[in-house]
């Protein structure tokens, strides 16, 4: 049972770390995954797999390591639910990228938006002018969302695309 107990710790903190570090580097970044990210999300599990559940490599030891995973995951979304300011602290807010026409290049440069991006996410919406935009938002999954100014109002989905810029 000491054993159990062990892996029940290790998991724990294996998730809370990967909590932070998702907090820390942004969670916008895995909004849509390219080759680089999917990568790196198999070299980490691959990575703390053994930090989880050490020498233990029974079917009992993999299915405490992943129960665990799965209740801590349960409990911090319900702890969101229930407590605000516990929310808050855990997800990042909706940024305004444009309001009335008029782009919040601050936001965008935060955000590591390009003009080409925010074009894109305009087209995927049937706007293609800045001025006919009423508001566009990050949103805290990574998504772009845009409310025109006209009053055919459409719902559609744009995922942030990640471009990453060689340096030459």
């Amino acid at each position: 049972m000491n054993e159990y107990l062990a892996i029940i710790l290790r998991s724990s903190a294996v998730y809370f770390f990967m909590v932070i570090a998702l907090r820390l580097f942004g969670k916008k970044e895995l909004s849509q995954l390219n080759t680089a990210d999917v990568i790196l999300i198999l070299l980490i599990s691959n990575s703390v797999q053994n930090a989880m559940v050490g020498n233990d490599t029974s079917l009992l030891g993999g299915l405490a390591a992943a129960s665990v995973l799965f209740s801590i995951n349960f409990t911090l979304k319900k702890l969101m639910y229930k407590f605000p300011k516990f929310s808050d602290f855990m997800q990042e807010k909706p940024e305004i990228l444009i309001h009335d026409g008029h782009l919040d290049f601050k936001s965008l440069s935060k955000l590591n938006i390009t003009s080409d991006e925010l074009k894109e996410a305009m087209r995927e919406h049937g706007i293609e002018y800045f001025k006919d935009v009423k508001l566009a938002m990050l949103e805290i999954d990574g998504n772009i969302s845009i409310i025109s100014g006209n009053q055919n109002l459409k719902q559609t989905y744009h995922k942030r695309k990640h471009i990453h810029k060689s340096l030459s």
